[in-house]
Parts: structure tokens; C-alpha cells; sequence
């Protein structure tokens, strides 16, 4: 197990240390960008701890006592890969030529993340209508029938 987890830990090391020289060559000498990259750097870490992930916690918090149980699973993996789609998609957004160009065809970011947006959700209702069938069915089969539902 030790052997396994050092050549678990070794590549690790090695792209920790290749960061550091390009940081390091990056920042020296001295120049307007490094101190923009700096605010970035240690700006963005404070950010998310202090407004993001306190945002993303209640939310998920809220999402888990107001979702059934079948809806649970697939509104927090679209929740999550909407979060990882907007990182991804944040430096073309705020500035289109702020990042290296993608492969593919560049001409409009927002519609871009729209589409990959409309794709997760439509895969999330896929999969939490899927999974309540199933439930629904499985209850019929064990003669529990369906929930009753309060009248309003």
C-alpha cells in the first residue's frame, strides 16, 4: 500500500514543482501582469470560501430538504456540472479574448454554455422522471400503490 500510494504522491510532487517554475517565471521580473495575477491568485481562494461555497452549501442544503427522494440525486449532479460549466465558460464570458482559443468553432460563447446548459437539465428530467417511474412501479409491485397526495 505505501508503494502505491507514492506513485500515487510522486506525480503529484512533479506537477506541483513544474507550477512553481512557471510561476516563478512568470512573475520575475516584476511587471503590471504579475501584480493582476497575484489578485487573481489569492483573491479568487478568498472569494470562494467566503461567498461561494457558503452559497453553494445552503443551496444544496435547501435543495435536499425541498426535493424528493428520486429528484435528489440528478438535481444535484445537474447543480454540480452547471457549476463546472460556468468555471469553464467564466474567462470567455467576461473576456471573449481573455483565454486561449478552444478547438471548434468560437463564435458565441453564451450560446455555447446555453446549449450545454439545456443538455444537463434536459438530462437531469430524464433521469429524475426515470427514477420516479421506477419508484412508483416498484411500490405498485409491492402493493404499497402510490403516496396519496394532500388534496388542496
Amino acid at each position: 500500500m505505501k508503494l502505491f500510494r507514492a506513485l500515487l504522491v510522486a506525480p503529484g510532487l512533479a506537477t506541483l514543482a513544474w507550477g512553481a517554475v512557471l510561476i516563478y517565471e512568470f512573475a520575475f521580473p516584476l511587471w503590471p501582469g504579475t501584480f493582476v495575477a497575484a489578485g487573481w491568485l489569492l483573491g479568487f481562494p478568498v472569494l470562494h470560501d467566503a461567498l461561494i461555497a457558503p452559497l453553494v452549501g445552503v443551496v444544496a442544503f435547501a435543495l435536499s430538504r425541498v426535493l424528493p427522494k428520486t429528484w435528489k440525486a440528478p438535481v444535484m449532479v445537474g447543480a454540480v456540472l452547471t457549476g463546472v460549466l460556468a468555471i469553464v465558460a467564466f474567462p470567455l464570458l467576461w473576456r471573449t479574448y481573455g483565454a486561449p482559443p478552444p478547438p471548434g468553432p468560437r463564435d458565441n460563447p453564451e450560446l455555447g454554455l446555453a446549449i450545454s446548459l439545456a443538455v444537463v437539465w434536459l438530462g437531469v428530467m430524464i433521469s429524475g422522471l426515470v427514477r420516479h417511474l421506477r419508484t412508483d412501479r416498484a411500490r405498485a409491485r409491492a402493493g404499497l400503490g402510490r403516496p396519496e397526495r394532500p388534496s388542496v
